[in-house]
């Protein structure tokens, strides 16, 4: 099992910034990459970016390209997504998951974390 808590959502006016945190424990090593979703109200989770474990490779939504930037802390087993230049439209529950590769797919993913809020104001 490998167990992952999110955190650092909160509510943030348009234009702002915000770092999530996504802290992985347990069976680490039953994952290679690590990846954002987010998912807002009567919408189907959307991917955001993910990133290998091993080499620092990262990928993203074509569409959130040059706003948000996904990193990786290995010696603290935690990712990391720093979003710039908030908008309305990034209001979302934003999850981290966890699989054996990187995928924009949800149903690549096999584990989740519980979730952070984040609510972006005009």
């Amino acid at each position: 099992q490998v167990q992952l808590v999110e955190s650092g959502g909160g509510l943030v006016q348009a234009g702002g910034s915000l770092r999530l945190s996504c802290a992985a424990s347990g069976r680490t090593f039953n994952s290679n990459a690590i990846g954002w979703f987010r998912q807002a109200p009567g919408k189907e989770r959307q991917f955001v970016a993910a990133i290998r474990w091993s080499d620092g490779s990262t990928y993203y939504a074509d569409s959130l390209k040059g706003r948000f930037t996904i990193s990786r802390d290995n010696a603290k087993n935690t990712v990391y997504l720093q979003m710039n230049s908030l908008k309305p439209e990034d209001t979302a529950v934003y999850y981290c998951g966890a699989a054996m590769t990187t995928g924009w797919r949800a149903t690549s993913y096999d584990y989740w974390g519980q979730g952070t809020q984040v609510t972006v104001s005009s």
